[in-house]
């Protein structure tokens, strides 16, 4: 499978973001004021072919309650990307780093929300076992990266923001309504490493 080479080429310094399709109402948020976070995209290796593990935010939060999320959250003082990424996986849905391979990292991704997030890939070896955190969780599902990776599953679709009309990815699958930053991180994986190509397991 080409997939783990091509993982590893990943960030290059880009920034992508809920600017993408929005790029004439966008208000740059000044850098030194957007909070640092990191979510973990992790793949889950199985013969039959890949899954991305996805997790839904338990309906009584306060900011994003009920949307589809990577396993992630706001980086601690010294902390890397990937160790946050990690113990927030360990925190939201018992995700052991020992069955985690950080394989890479996609372009930082710029919310309107304040957040500036880098998204850290991961392969994940079968056979772990999770424990949810139901104040943050609600649920954990998979999705195949085939379903996630092919263009034809990326929809655009438009909400009114803040008094504004503004448009965002969505991968509804299975009763389950992905979009947003976590859509948007999802194409900039596609955009990265598998526009224009055949990959063995994802086509």
């Amino acid at each position: 499978m080409l997939l783990a080479p091509r993982v590893a080429e990943m960030a290059n310094g880009r920034l992508r973001g809920d600017h993408d399709m929005n790029p004439d109402d966008w208000e740059e948020t000044p850098a030194v004021s957007l909070r640092a976070a990191a979510v973990l995209v992790p793949i889950v290796e199985y013969p039959a072919g890949p899954n991305i593990l996805l997790t839904r935010r338990s309906d009584n939060l306060g900011n994003h309650a009920g949307q589809v999320a990577f396993p992630g959250g706001k980086m601690e003082p010294g902390e890397t990307p990937a160790e946050a990424a990690l113990r927030e996986a360990d925190e939201e849905v018992g995700l052991k780093s020992s069955f985690v391979e950080v394989a890479g990292y996609l372009d930082s991704y710029e919310t309107g929300s304040g957040f500036r997030i880098l998204p850290v890939v991961g392969f994940v070896r079968p056979g772990f076992t999770l424990e949810i955190h139901d104040g943050e969780v609600a649920e954990v599902f998979e999705v195949p990266l085939s379903f996630l990776m092919n263009p034809k599953n990326h929809e655009r679709h438009s909400a009114t923001w803040r008094g504004k009309r503004r448009e965002y990815y969505a991968m509804p699958y299975n009763g389950h309504y992905i979009w947003g930053a976590t859509a948007g991180m999802l194409k900039n994986m596609y955009d990265r490493i598998f526009a224009g190509d055949e990959i063995e397991g994802v086509k």
